[in-house]
């Protein structure tokens, strides 16, 4: 990949635009799952996609099960299987914990699950967002027996496959069981030749579009939720509202939040890196791409995404509770644990939720978060693991189950139904119609050079740098190039897995 990259380097030098440089370290070194780091005290770190921000935690609710909610629980786990593990304990490396901490967040349904029906426990073993491969990478070659890793980061496919980091869970499961027929689809998008990786246990919108509902009241502006249920929302309508109510003279902007641009261009169904018949390949030359990329670009030279060098390059998500700002795509994490602390700064009874919206007559695309889990090398307890990946089905797809995980949201987040059923609505498009961009996964060169990144790539035209054609002739032939190599790789990793 040395010389592609070489390639690479001296053709961007030619086709850098002056002020797009990200002026902070924010936008290249966040996490893409949004999820939260362990900690303790008064504090705990939360890493999202393209930012880290520090917030006081909150004892809302940490107690166990309510009365009657026992029994819908062992309803549920009649679903599961009456095996008897051998091994009790499962072993969890990731930067935030399975177990309930000093975070505020009462026990998953999954682990109680876990627990009571096979005597089961997790360990978890802490890292940090940034050493998280290197940890475990000295696990495994240490042979510490970690058994399992998050799946829903980007980062990990193909790269954990092809490090010998990951290894198929094809033996542990049986994708024909009733069990996995909701997520059996989800499966398939880490099917690399016949193997797959990933226990897919749930797929949610890795971004939804929030506004303020007082601020489209008092703006006169039709409620994008109304717009939603008449079949009438798409880019035009929110391209048309953006345009009535951004007046910068007057302190009102359009559209914000980190990785907005990956939020439009994956709801046309557009990515930079696809799995296509189990290889990853190249997507810069696809059509649906240039028309989102396109698109992108016109908003921005329209004024209608906030400019945020005029911010130092941070976005401005209480601008929303002020009213503002008109969107914010952003991922439902944004709006866990105690309302004060949300970054939006809008109270639950006014927080406008609808999915990111997308081309009209387009089937309705979105950046799908892949809840699962990556089966790591040398695991002592791969059955275990599977065992509880079952447990987090149930968890999601139970109605009962699903009750008392509402609850539970209710309790420590202070989610009303409406946001329930809104964040439901979300989620459903997402399970139907996914979007999964590899690029990030194949290597942290194709990730800076296509995704992660405002200062080149797929990001550029959002920020008005310059049209997508400068960028595809730029970056076209050698992420190519760089992405075939990744799949040589890929291919021959399947090829010692079939031949074991």
């Amino acid at each position: 990949m040395k010389n592609t990259k070489k390639i690479l380097t001296g053709i961007l030098a030619l086709s850098m635009v002056a002020g797009l440089a990200a002026c902070n370290s924010d936008d290249s070194s966040g996490s893409a799952d949004g999820t939260t780091a362990a900690g303790g005290g008064e504090e705990v770190t939360t890493t999202t996609e393209g930012t880290t921000t520090t917030q006081a935690t909150v004892e809302i609710n940490t107690e166990g099960l309510k009365e009657g909610e026992q029994e819908i629980l062992e309803s549920a786990m009649t679903q599961l299987k009456d095996v008897e593990l051998e091994n009790k304990e499962i072993k969890w490396l990731a930067h935030y914990s399975k177990n309930p901490g000093t975070d505020g967040q009462s026990k998953g349904v999954d682990l109680e699950m876990f627990e009571q029906k096979y005597g089961a426990h997790i360990t978890d073993y802490s890292t940090t967002y940034e050493n998280r491969y290197n940890d475990l990478s000295t696990y495994v070659l240490g042979g510490e027996g970690i058994d399992f890793f998050p799946g829903d980061d980007v980062y990990n496919f193909p790269k954990g496959v092809n490090s010998g980091m990951f290894q198929p869970i094809d033996d542990y499961i049986d994708l024909n069981d009733a069990i996995w027929q909701n997520t059996k689809e989800g499966m398939e998008i880490f099917n690399f030749g016949g193997k797959h990786f990933n226990f897919v246990t749930g797929i949610t919108a890795e971004q939804i579009c929030m506004y303020n509902k007082k601020t489209i009241e008092e703006n006169g502006l039709d409620d994008p939720w109304e717009l939603y249920e008449a079949g009438n929302w798409n880019w035009d309508t929110f391209q048309s509202m953006l345009e009535d109510f951004v007046d910068p003279e007057n302190d009102l902007y359009g559209l914000d939040g980190w990785f907005f641009e990956k939020a439009l261009w994956t709801s046309s169904g557009a990515v930079a890196v696809a799995n296509v018949d189990g290889h990853v390949k190249s997507m810069l030359t696809d059509a649906t791409l240039e028309k989102a990329e396109n698109f992108g670009y016109e908003l921005f030279q329209n004024g209608l995404v906030m400019n945020l060098e005029e911010f130092s390059w941070n976005i401005q998500p209480q601008f929303m509770g002020e009213g503002r700002e008109l969107f914010l795509l952003w991922g439902a994490w944004g709006i866990q644990g105690d309302p004060s602390t949300w970054a939006n700064a809008i109270p639950p009874e006014d927080l406008g939720i609808v999915p990111v919206p997308s081309p009209a007559g387009s089937d309705p695309y979105g950046a799908a978060t892949i809840a699962g889990y990556a089966l790591c090398k040398g695991a002592q307890n791969p059955e275990g693991v599977a065992r509880f990946a079952e447990c987090t089905i149930v968890a999601g797809n139970d109605e009962g189950a699903q009750q008392i995980a509402n609850r539970k949201a209710m309790d420590d987040n202070q989610w009303s139904q409406e946001i329930i059923d809104r964040i439901a609505v979300c989620n459903d498009l997402v399970r139907q119609y996914p979007v999964y961009d590899f690029a990030p996964g194949c290597s942290t060169d194709i990730a800076a050079y296509t995704v992660d990144t405002s200062d080149n790539g797929l990001r550029v035209p959002f920020h008005g740098g310059s049209d997508w054609a400068t960028q595809r002739e730029a970056l076209a032939d050698a992420i190519d190039s760089m992405v075939q190599e990744v799949d040589n790789e890929l291919q021959a990793k399947i090829a010692e897995f079939a031949a074991e």
